[in-house]
């Protein structure tokens, strides 16, 4: 059985997470570099097929928290750090995601698909 529209978008959503998430997780981040490292991601995600858009905002008080607690001017990006929201197109299929922190854990999630 061949997938669907929505399944391959779905699909393709899922991929440009995993390589969001795993390419720049460890980056080390800091107030002043947030921005950048920021846009940097956003530019990174949407060179790839199919994605239409993506917004990568830093939780700037969790990110100062952190930065504060340790003994460095700067920390390591986790999801703790960003949420992240992301448009995928795929044969005229939308697909709109996001990832935001729930109970801990960086949640990445299907939020609409629309053919």
């Amino acid at each position: 059985m061949e997938p669907t529209a929505p399944q391959e978008a779905c699909f393709e959503a899922g991929i440009k997470f995993g390589s969001l998430y795993h390419q720049f997780a460890g980056t080390p981040i800091s107030p002043d570099s947030a921005d950048s490292l920021a846009a940097a991601m956003e530019e990174a995600i949407e060179n790839q097929p199919f994605c239409e858009t993506v917004t990568v905002s830093v939780r700037m008080e969790a990110l100062e928290s952190a930065i504060a607690e340790g003994g460095a001017d700067y920390t390591e990006l986790t999801g703790r750090f960003i949420d992240v929201e992301m448009r995928i197109e795929y044969e005229g299929v939308t697909v709109e995601t996001s990832m935001a922190m729930e109970d801990g854990y960086p949640l990445m999630q299907v939020d609409a698909v629309q053919e």
